[in-house]
């Protein structure tokens, strides 16, 4: 049976601003800390980041409200299905609610509920200066 699970965290940037980055390369990489990534705001388009770990493609893209990838990383097998993940933002008090939903994971893929927080949320607080 495939895992998911949900995280979230509060990061005190527009939903504009975090939705423009997450879709673009150059900003992907400097949000997150790492050095390369590719990105695009058209459906169907591929992506990539934190140095070719991770790559999928873009499913489903409402701007400023909700991004949906297909997603795996360089940990996935070669017969593993990709994930998914759905990611959200709402308007919050101090920022924006970015709520992420990773679906459709391989046994080995509980790992990346704390990456997700280490090696986004955490970024992405310092990037916009929580």
């Amino acid at each position: 049976m495939a895992l998911s699970f949900t995280v979230s965290a509060i990061i005190q940037a527009s939903k504009e601003a975090i939705y423009d980055a997450w879709l673009d390369g150059k900003q992907h990489a400097q949000m997150t800390g790492t050095g390369t990534a590719i990105a695009s705001h058209k459906v169907g388009d591929a992506f990539m980041a934190h140095d070719d770990y991770i790559t999928g493609t873009n499913v489903e893209l409402t701007p400023y409200s909700k991004i949906v990838q297909r997603w795996r990383s360089a940990d996935f097998a070669d017969n593993d299905e990709d994930s998914v993940i759905t990611v959200t933002l709402e308007d919050a008090t101090c920022g924006t609610l970015v709520t992420l939903t990773h679906s459709n994971l391989p046994p080995h893929g509980s790992q990346y509920e704390s990456g997700w927080v280490t090696h986004y949320f955490e970024p992405m607080k310092k990037y916009w200066g929580d």
